[in-house]
């Protein structure tokens, strides 16, 4: 295994924060842990679920708190509930980000500081704790900014556009290794750098022993009003990333169907404005975030699964949930980018289909197509399961970058 590695991690989300770079990040932690290592983890007060600290963290500014791997210091994320707020979030992050370098930065020498985006500052705060504990680098990226905030029409000026480019190119030049999900995320970036060797492709885990398949009819359905329904679910963040239109569309063509609903599960900052266009759609049910230890209960209740990217992001963005609805024996409809990594995991496992983003014709005849026809659901989710029982574990996950950051001591003077 390799002689004990003292490593900091400054992630903007950690358990029992339900954000999904947060339950990624506190697992590989975890299993770092098991394999011996020291980790002090420095990130956010959990806030992710209603954009604002949970009620049982407030009145701190900072806590922290020993395990048995190390230390887990969280301070105030700076919130803000408006993602279109750009100066306001960019003053939050940078506050948060600031907060962390100043913790990070404090302490004994470490062998590797390991740090997640988005948000993008975060790989800033990665650099001053590498600097001032005289470690390399590791910048994990899961999506790639700025490009997912241009396709969404987020960031829309030409010289913000550009800076954040700019801070994008900055950080990777700053990193002694940069590890990406997918071969797509790793050909946008490698254009992005003078010096692609330091690309790693890790992809997430896939907790096939912790999801695994279990009958629709479940306490989840009883409890939401399900039972007895056919069940196609969109689970996860509900931002603007999301094609949640095309969702409400197929609820709109099939609505004569009563054997049929469609549930968002979830949260996130355009809720409230698709719960506005759902209204008079009765086969349409929202549900909020459900504890981590009931995901394999929310994935097993849908018969048929959605991952809604809008255009252009699925090559800067591989969503979790996809190996987490595989895991759970169910068929998957993604509407993505040709040629993109889900697409292709769609493909190669027989679990889904993917259609072109934003078409909703497209999305809504696959749709069909799955519920009209049982006996291929099952096929299907079967396919995906035995798909996932191949693909990366926690642990295995977990030693790729432990192998990493070893080969890494050598060379940390490329910080």
């Amino acid at each position: 295994m390799g002689r004990t590695l003292r490593i900091v991690a400054v992630v903007p989300h950690f358990a029992p924060d339900v954000a999904p770079t947060g339950i990624i990040a506190s697992r590989i932690v975890e299993e770092l842990g098991a394999l011996g290592h020291e980790i002090d983890v420095v990130t956010s007060l959990p806030w992710y679920a209603e954009h604002a600290v949970a009620p049982e963290w407030r009145g701190r500014f900072v806590d922290r708190q020993w395990r048995p791997w190390g230390s887990v210091t969280r301070v105030y994320p700076f919130p803000t509930a408006d993602k279109r707020n750009i100066p306001k979030r960019a003053a939050g992050f940078a506050a948060f980000c600031a907060l962390c370098a100043a913790i990070a930065g404090v302490g004994r020498h470490a062998d590797v500081v390991f740090a997640m985006t988005p948000p993008l500052p975060m790989a800033a705060t990665g650099w001053f704790a590498a600097l001032a504990r005289r470690a390399p680098l590791v910048l994990n990226v899961q999506d790639v900014f700025p490009d997912v905030a241009v396709e969404l029409g987020i960031l829309r000026d030409p010289l913000v556009i550009r800076a954040a480019s700019a801070l994008e190119r900055w950080s990777y030049a700053r990193c002694a290794a940069v590890t990406v999900l997918s071969e797509d995320m790793r050909a946008n970036l490698a254009a992005k750098m003078k010096d692609p060797a330091r690309l790693h492709v890790i992809p997430n885990f896939v907790d096939a022993a912790g999801i695994v398949p279990g009958e629709p009819e479940n306490s989840y359905r009883a409890e939401f009003g399900l039972s007895g329904k056919t069940v196609v679910m969109y689970a996860g963040n509900v931002g603007m990333s999301q094609s949640l239109d095309l969702l409400l569309d197929a609820a709109f063509a099939l609505r004569d169907r009563d054997d049929v609903v469609f549930v968002i599960n979830g949260g996130g900052s355009t809720l409230g404005e698709w719960q506005q266009r759902a209204e008079g759609l009765e086969n349409v049910r929202f549900v909020p975030f459900q504890p981590p230890e009931r995901l394999g209960e929310v994935l097993a209740a849908a018969d048929v699964h959605v991952v809604p990217l809008k255009r252009g992001l699925a090559r800067a963005s591989v969503p979790s949930k996809t190996y987490s609805i595989l895991a759970a024996a169910r068929p998957l409809v993604a509407s993505v980018d040709e040629g993109s990594e889900i697409a292709r995991i769609a493909a190669e496992s027989g679990a889904g289909i993917a259609v072109p983003p934003e078409d909703p014709a497209a999305f809504i005849d696959a749709i069909r197509s799955l519920l009209d026809d049982p006996e291929r659901r099952a096929v299907m989710g079967q396919a995906g399961r035995a798909f996932i029982e191949k693909a990366a574990t926690p642990a295995q996950v977990a030693e790729a970058y432990a192998d990493l950051f070893r080969t890494l001591q050598k060379h940390s003077g490329r910080i």
